[in-house]
């Protein structure tokens, strides 16, 4: 068996395939091989179409962006060959759905803009951290607590914060976050997952185009392909001016502003955490802009 040679170019489908295939060992797929040299990561092509139920031209014509339109049996059988798990199952669906498009929609450009009632209950959660971000992370908006919890981003112009941004390239935040590796794959997955369905978006290319360039671990996990993310769980700082603090999280879309994300944090009252965090809203609530805000800031102030 001849070294399988990677494809350039193709579908965002054709891609997630290729990045799958490669991360299921034939073991985790339930087969049987022998004891000598694999020189292919993961599954072969013939492998897969074979736990597929499809010809082997078939699936190298779907890697390869030549076959575009699979059936919904096709890549139900794909899935469970692959072992995807639900986030990844959608995601499949969802290039399915795309590669059949026999034009692409035009894009619709990303609201900025944070209503009046959302500034009111970043305001109503105080002391407890919270923020707003865009469908690429950009923070849009953020209670006194909710932007100090990141330390140093408010060192940045309005413009350029972003949680992607900050948790690749601010010296900070490696050491801000007790679990980095999977802070960084949580941004990376979302992002990823955008680039699946609108995968021309210019704030989405801006933003990846950047971060491929100025960081390695980005560029790493940009080609591993996760598109799993978390919308609740704890987390641990090591904040340099409050100390260590756990505090659980919950992010939450907001239905009517298609892509933005509530996200606040939150301590049980009367715990040394929560205490924290009055203290966090305090030193938020003294700090001074980096700079004063221009008109076309004025929807991303810090300030709800």
């Amino acid at each position: 068996m001849t070294r399988e040679q990677p494809t350039s170019g193709g579908t965002e489908l054709g891609r997630f395939l290729r990045a799958r295939r490669a991360r299921i060992s034939p073991a985790e797929a339930g087969l049987t091989v022998g004891s000598g040299l694999r020189r292919t990561p993961g599954l072969r092509r013939e492998e897969l179409a074979t736990l597929a139920g499809i010809s082997v031209d078939y699936y190298t014509r779907l890697e390869r962006g030549k076959e575009t339109r699979p059936s919904s049996s096709v890549v139900d059988s794909l899935a469970r060959a692959l072992c995807l798990e639900e986030d990844e199952y959608e995601h499949l669906r969802s290039l399915a759905a795309l590669a059949a498009r026999t034009a692409p929609e035009p894009p619709t450009p990303p609201s900025r803009t944070i209503r009046p009632g959302v500034k009111l209950l970043l305001e109503s959660l105080r002391p407890n951290p919270a923020h707003v971000i865009s469908r690429t992370n950009d923070l849009l908006a953020a209670n006194p607590s909710g932007l100090r919890l990141l330390a140093g981003i408010d060192e940045w112009p309005t413009r350029q914060r972003n949680i992607a941004r900050y948790v690749f390239l601010h010296p900070t935040a490696r050491d801000l976050f007790h679990d980095w590796d999977n802070q960084v794959r949580g941004c990376v997955a979302r992002l990823r997952t955008l680039a699946g369905t609108d995968p021309d978006a210019p704030d989405l290319t801006r933003l990846a185009g950047e971060l491929l360039l100025k960081s390695p671990e980005f560029a790493r996990l940009w080609e591993h392909y996760d598109v799993k993310g978390s919308a609740h769980g704890r987390k641990t700082f090591h904040h340099p001016e409050v100390g260590d603090l756990t505090l659980g999280y919950q992010a939450m879309e907001l239905e009517d502003t298609p892509g933005h994300r509530l996200v606040t944090y939150y301590a049980e009252p009367g715990t040394t955490e929560h205490d924290t965090l009055v203290l966090l809203d305090m030193l938020g609530s003294q700090s001074i802009p980096h700079k004063p805000a221009s008109p076309q800031d004025e929807t991303t102030s810090s300030s709800p």
